[in-house]
């Protein structure tokens, strides 16, 4: 076993995965993810770039290959130990926001600094900085059912980055939002990313979203592949965004 290149956050080699029905999940994905970049796992739907997403973060066990974080093996972690990393250096976006019906705005997006042992007064003014930012404080006080789903997204991404995570592992983060709130979220996003050392693994099948990453890894059937953009084609009503892949070398 040996331990991966000093300037990767996190890295993966020769990463295989099955689901519980037997189905692959990954096939050999190996790549490395610098500190403070927004990496882009782009690909279909089926792809695998979720269970990549949950395979490096720890939140799933990985039964071929190796993950690191920081020069130490998740790979070989227990369920406790991982879940003691994800709790206290890993934010995670869901395509769908779930959150807490008991507890208003600030609460939900306070909830992983007070699970640590963090004061309620100073949990508060973290998670109101970034809910400000998303432009959702005004609801600080509400609770999420008198929230739209895009207000929810909003909590949810807050409740991501109030703790100050090492990484956020977004899995098609903006998918809930209309296009306008889709660009103010995604600016916010890499914003904070860039302004606080935050790596960023970003899941998405949408090209304008991939494009605010600084690289771009792409999937298809659990592999990494090359991607290829072909022009558009004229009246083609499904050439924006189309591609064609080939398996990288």
């Amino acid at each position: 076993m040996v331990a991966p290149p000093d300037n990767d956050v996190l890295w993966t080699r020769a990463l295989h995965f099955r689901h519980d029905d037997g189905s692959p999940g990954l096939s050999g994905v190996s790549l490395g993810v610098r500190e403070g970049e927004i990496l882009a796992v782009s690909g279909p739907r089926g792809s695998g770039k979720t269970t990549l997403l949950r395979c490096l973060s720890g939140l799933v066990p990985v039964r071929s290959g190796e993950v690191w974080f920081n020069s130490v093996p998740v790979h070989t972690m227990g369920p406790v130990a991982r879940e003691r990393l994800r709790r206290e250096r890993f934010g995670w976006i869901d395509p769908d926001p779930v959150l807490i019906p008991e507890l208003n705005v600030w609460e939900n997006a306070a909830l992983p600094l007070m699970m640590r042992g963090t004061g309620r007064r100073r949990a508060k003014t973290a998670a109101m900085e970034w809910l400000e930012r998303l432009d959702i404080g005004d609801k600080a006080r509400r609770r999420p059912d008198e929230l739209v789903q895009a207000e929810r997204q909003r909590v949810c991404i807050a409740r991501a980055l109030a703790p100050a995570p090492s990484v956020v592992f977004a899995d098609e983060p903006t998918a809930p939002l209309h296009r306008a709130d889709h660009r103010h979220v995604l600016r916010t996003l890499t914003a904070a990313a860039r302004s606080h050392g935050i790596t960023v693994v970003l899941a998405t099948a949408a090209p304008d979203t991939a494009a605010v990453a600084d690289r771009t890894v792409s999937l298809l059937d659990g592999r990494r592949v090359r991607t290829v953009h072909l022009p558009p084609v004229p009246g083609s009503a499904e050439a924006e965004g189309r591609a064609a892949c080939s398996l990288s070398v």
